[in-house]
């Protein structure tokens, strides 16, 4: 079983011709909710994948909660691990220009009350072999605290460095494969403007010193990962992206879920890899989210 520890959003998202520059107001051209939140949404993806997933976060009491949690739910991700607070669900404000790409304002609320011992709760009936999937939308103590706890009982952590903050950096460290798109890695070892070479030098170097598995999401170029000293790489699909929102999401979800499906590392990049392309056809986080199906279909 895969357990995601994180956050828990509805997003509110407009779509213009294009994004604004700071401090410009830009006419909107559509608007609509969908539920989201990276914890959620890697849930969802790996559920969606073909793994049996438990997800650990918080929802307020108020009229998003419900809608929040509605395709968890649906899709059989267990939810008994989701607590009930008085501060607000916490929202995703979510600009999407015409090219797809995107701009986004999190509100945290309830996320910020996930807490350390809800970490060491969640870690406490996991053993060896299973998959503990987080991100860093919760407070940073509470994440510190379920990847040492997880790592005390032998559990493999998956940690997405998103969104890039001083403490993911430092708590990249202590998890067993650590994915991050090309900027964040760059921020995860204080270099920039890496070349392709550089950027593989770098993450051999980083890899001999910590002995991770290291995952860099290369948007349209794919993925490279490096795993017991292998440098590997995998290819998305040739698309034409209409929302790129949640695609990193897609990809952690179901990189988690083959990898507890029993394939290999590179097999797990490549379903991977295709997924998040696909969740670019589709507007919203995990509206766009694949079956296993149109995934293994496409590979």
């Amino acid at each position: 079983m895969i357990t995601v520890f994180g956050s828990i959003n509805m997003d509110l998202i407009a779509t213009t011709a294009r994004l604004p520059k700071p401090g410009e107001t830009v006419a909107g051209q559509d608007f609509s909710t969908a539920a989201g939140g990276k914890g959620a949404n890697q849930a969802l993806a790996a559920q969606r994948a073909g793994a049996q997933v438990r997800m650990v976060g918080a929802v307020g009491r108020d009229g998003f909660a419900e809608p929040a949690l509605a395709l968890l739910k649906e899709a059989g991700v267990s939810l008994e691990t989701v607590k009930p607070v008085d501060e607000p669900t916490g929202t995703a404000l979510i600009l999407v220009g015409g090219d797809g790409e995107n701009m986004i304002a999190v509100v945290p609320g309830a996320n910020g009350t996930v807490s350390a011992a809800d970490a060491e709760q969640a870690v406490a009936s996991m053993g060896a072999g299973d998959l503990l999937m987080l991100q860093m939308e919760v407070p940073a103590d509470a994440v510190e605290k379920a990847m040492t706890a997880a790592k005390a009982r032998g559990v493999t952590t998956i940690f997405n460095t998103a969104p890039l903050t001083d403490d993911a950096i430092r708590l990249s460290r202590l998890a067993s494969i650590v994915v991050s798109n090309e900027t964040e890695f760059e921020l995860l070892i204080g270099r920039s403007g890496l070349s392709a070479e550089e950027r593989i030098e770098a993450m051999r170097a980083l890899s001999a010193e910590t002995g991770q598995s290291l995952v860099v999401t290369l948007g349209a170029d794919g993925v490279v990962a490096l795993h017991e000293g292998a440098l590997l790489r995998a290819s998305g699909l040739k698309i034409t992206p209409v929302d790129t929102v949640g695609a990193g999401d897609t990809f952690c979800g179901y990189l988690a879920a083959s990898l507890d499906n029993g394939l290999s590392f590179a097999e797990a990049l490549r379903r991977a890899a295709v997924a998040g392309s696909l969740a670019c056809l589709k507007a919203g986080a995990q509206p766009s989210i694949p079956l296993a199906g149109e995934v293994d279909k496409s590979l």
